[in-house]
């Protein structure tokens, strides 16, 4: 790959960021995460009464020397949550532009430094046809990370990819303890909506991030050209055409494009997840400072 975003400059940016996680997400013991349970902390949060079995040690006397009643004091409790990242490897995704594949090896590196930053479990899986395939396993610590990530500038982005079929046969998705993230052009015949639904029902905090170039938000061509699909496995493919590109062809696009991110955004809304789309001649630190703090995943 031509164009790289895996730096010590580009890691040291992002020191400062960290995931914010919803609270009632369970999780593992040991983390950083302050979730709604209670636990062994040190950090005080409440009082309750006493109840049979409790353990005495947490008796607060001075309590019962004013009201002559057992309380207990609570402490907050921290968890560490699975961050699994899932990135899209179709051939759409970059064949035929190396800054595309780039940036989007780039947000997953980004994120999947801050999951291992915040001493939270990683995985980071690569969709491929209709499988995830996840080349690191279970990745705990930066030494981790950064052995892993060597690696993710030498994806091969080629062929078709199904999102549905990769989340659904994925087997480390877990439930109710951390964020999946898919990275994507989400320009796919795949019913992604199914790949959310599935990931609501396990209790999963699901994030779409959308990546396009500016060619593919605003194209400048005109006259007659050769469309050819990035995915299609020969030159007579029939979804490969010659086409005359007009103004009100360009229009067309535009609106249908603006309607197709509407579409995604909505569907997340509803489902509970976050939905962001960026162009990839924007600096990804801007991306997570600006659109990720927007939709509450960043802070």
């Amino acid at each position: 790959m031509a164009v790289s975003y895996l730096n010590d400059d580009f890691f040291s940016r992002l020191e400062t960021l960290a995931l914010n996680l919803r609270s009632d997400l369970a999780g593992f013991f040991g983390g950083k995460h302050f979730v709604k349970t209670y636990g062994q902390t040190v950090e005080f949060a409440d009082y309750r009464e006493y109840v049979l079995g409790d353990d005495i040690r947490r008796i607060d006397w001075n309590l019962f020397s004013r009201f002559e009643k057992f309380f207990i004091k609570l402490f907050t409790d921290e968890r560490q949550m699975h961050i699994q990242i899932m990135l899209d490897c179709s051939a759409s995704m970059g064949r035929a532009n190396p800054q595309k594949s780039a940036y989007s090896v780039g947000v997953a590196a980004a994120l999947g430094f801050l999951a291992v930053h915040n001493t939270d479990k990683l995985s980071v899986n690569l969709i491929k046809g209709g499988f995830a395939e996840n080349p690191f396993g279970t990745i705990v610590g930066k030494n981790s990370f950064f052995r892993a990530i060597r690696q993710l500038d030498n994806i091969d982005f080629s062929g078709e990819s199904d999102i549905c079929s990769a989340v659904l046969n994925s087997q480390n998705t877990g439930s109710n303890d951390g964020l999946t993230v898919i990275i994507s052009d989400f320009f796919t015949d795949s019913d992604w909506k199914k790949a959310i639904d599935y990931l609501v029902y396990k209790k999963r905090q699901v994030l779409l991030v959308q990546v396009l170039t500016p060619e593919e938000v605003d194209p400048t061509y005109d006259g007659r050209v050769n469309m050819i699909d990035s995915e299609a496995e020969d030159e007579m493919d029939a979804r490969n055409m010659k086409v005359r590109i007009t103004r009100s062809m360009q229009s067309a696009y535009a609106q249908a494009l603006a309607d197709y991110r509407d579409e995604l955004r909505s569907f997340c809304h509803s489902r509970g997840a976050e939905f962001i789309s960026v162009v990839t001649d924007r600096p990804i630190e801007n991306v997570l400072f600006e659109e990720l703090l927007k939709v509450g995943i960043m802070e």
